[in-house]
């Protein structure tokens, strides 16, 4: 007798399409994105959601074994699981609650096959945990979309011979993925009908000419779930076209920070007391979970304060933030067609100039200040709102070096560190930056570049020498980190350029802010034979910066 529960490979294929059906149009669902905050990143969130439990699923089959080896029970808990980790934003932690309310009506119903009576109930579940994660439900979502879907599931099993409810002991896997297949196509209508609804119900969508973002997403999901019970590609769902730039913001988009993290611990409690404490810090507050593990969800100007709810709760880990206010931004020059790359770098930078040349050479600036100083939380931050997979961060200081190690180890981006040590020799690693490679061959070719790199500088003396060689205000001259002129700043220039000039064959002059020579007469000073490139960076503290290759 055939078995006809469906193998791990042919649960791997299903959750494969869907994702594909919904990486394939990402940036389409983030240009719908409006509400709650217009910060354009539904699709990453759903994709990242949908990637964690595919990923889930490979590790289960490379182990070996199928459904009935492996049992029903520790799949969907392991599968469960992973979507909660990996969710991420209001439309991921969502999403990651529909997987989450089905995966439990699989466990409740042991032994039963999966056909449309346990599909449909299977949908049902993962509204209504869905609807219960929000705290102040919005219709027009996505929410209604499952909603919705549900009912029309519903529906269709009333009216069905029982032939085509349930499944017999006779079927096969084709018999099997088609009677599935037929219900979930009748759903997909209403899903259809009802994303087409939503402006109707959330005036913020008709206000900006979009349907909702998370509703289309999970059409595309459905979609693609569809295709490969059917063999065939998704079905085509109409184009949509991307909201007006000029939409209204949001309320929630008052709070700067999307904050995301997991808690692990014993006898945790997703409830009232958590969402009551991060509601005093901030809006938009999901908390999901179980006893063991919970994921939060917070828009907020203190994410150290929202993660510190949890301190005598738990272990905090996998945390993200996103600054929305640059996501908003970020979300204009997407509707300018720019692409994103698969690495981007993000540099810690002082100064207007030193933040566009950064900027020319395709690195994201992040504004350090004039000490050059931001938080893990500023890194993380910035770290997000890079447009690719995988970051390469640029401290451009010692003191941010171990700051930016922090926010690389808690995001959950690819991210690596290249220990940049000034903003001069930031600009020659990012030099090297292609987004097409990859961040670990980036990484190399960057080493490569600051290998044999020296770097200078020229600034003004903040306080008297102990020594007695300058006083406050005089010019004081560095190669790499070792004083070596010091007088008026013509000299001192002069002389650090000539230690500098030694073997190379091209120095970069980098100007800030109040430096007291003209660019000519800066020019005038390039040592004989040696090439001499000016730029204005408008750092504060050093009157010039300097890098010789």
């Amino acid at each position: 007798m055939p078995r006809v529960d469906p193998s791990l490979v042919r649960f791997r294929a299903v959750v494969d399409g869907a994702l594909t059906a919904l990486d394939s149009r990402r940036r389409e669902v983030n240009d719908l994105n409006v509400f709650p905050v217009a910060d354009g990143d539904t699709g990453d969130n759903m994709v990242l959601t949908l990637r964690a439990v595919l990923e889930e699923l490979t590790r289960l089959e490379e182990q070996g074994g199928n459904l009935d080896e492996i049992g029903r029970d520790e799949i969907v808990d392991a599968v469960s699981r992973a979507a909660l980790l990996g969710a991420r934003g209001n439309s991921g932690v969502i999403l990651s609650q529909l997987i989450r309310g089905a995966a439990e009506e699989l466990i409740s119903r042991p032994g039963e096959l999966v056909d449309p009576v346990l599909v449909a109930a299977a949908m049902a579940r993962a509204a209504d945990r869905a609807y219960e994660s929000v705290r102040n439900p919005a219709e027009g979502t996505i929410l209604t979309v499952i909603r919705e879907m549900a009912h029309r599931m519903a529906s269709e099993l009333a009216h069905m011979p029982e032939d085509q409810r349930r499944l017999g002991h006779e079927g096969d896997d084709a018999h099997q993925d088609a009677l599935i297949a037929t219900i979930l196509e009748r759903a997909l209508e209403t899903g259809e009908q009802s994303v087409r609804r939503g402006p109707e119900l959330l005036p913020v969508l008709k206000q900006a000419g979009v349907v909702d973002a998370g509703g289309f997403g999970a059409l595309l999901v459905f979609g693609g779930m569809l295709g490969v019970l059917r063999g065939s590609p998704p079905p085509e769902l109409e184009r949509q076209e991307p909201a007006r730039v000029t939409h209204p913001q949001h309320e929630s988009s008052s709070y700067r920070y999307c904050t995301n993290f997991a808690v692990t611990g014993d006898d945790l409690d997703p409830h009232t007391r958590f969402v009551d404490e991060l509601e005093t810090l901030g809006d938009s507050v999901l908390v999901v979970g179980d006893r063991h593990t919970l994921k939060v969800h917070v828009h907020t100007d203190q994410p150290s304060q929202a993660t510190a709810v949890f301190d005598e709760i738990g272990t905090v880990s996998r945390l993200d933030v996103a600054d929305m206010y640059d996501q908003i931004a970020e979300r204009a020059e997407r509707l300018a067609g720019l692409q994103d790359a698969r690495c981007g770098a993000l540099a810690v930078v002082s100064g207007t100039g030193m933040a566009e040349l950064f900027r020319q050479l395709g690195a994201t600036p992040l504004d350090g200040g004039p000490t050059l100083n931001p938080s893990t939380y500023d890194l993380l931050a910035g770290i997000h709102s890079v447009g690719a997979e995988e970051v390469i961060v640029f401290p451009n200081s010692p003191n941010v070096i171990m700051a930016a190690e922090r926010a690389a180890e808690l995001s959950e981006k690819e991210v690596r560190v290249v220990a940049t040590r000034s903003q001069q020799s930031g600009l020659v690693a990012a030099v090297a930056l292609n987004g097409e490679r990859s961040a670990e061959d980036n990484v190399r070719a960057m080493d490569d570049a600051l290998a044999n790199l020296r770097t200078g500088g020229v600034a003004e003396a903040a306080r008297d020498d102990g020594q007695e060689r300058f006083r406050r205000g005089e010019a004081v001259g560095f190669v790499d980190d070792a004083l070596v002129a010091w007088g008026e700043p013509e000299e001192t220039l002069r002389r650090v350029l000539g230690e500098l000039a030694t073997g190379a064959e091209l120095i970069t002059c980098i100007a800030g802010s109040g430096a007291p020579l003209p660019p000519d007469r800066v020019s005038a000073l390039a040592p004989t034979g040696v090439e001499l490139e000016l730029s204005d960076g408008g750092q504060p503290a050093w009157w010039w910066l300097l890098t010789a290759e």
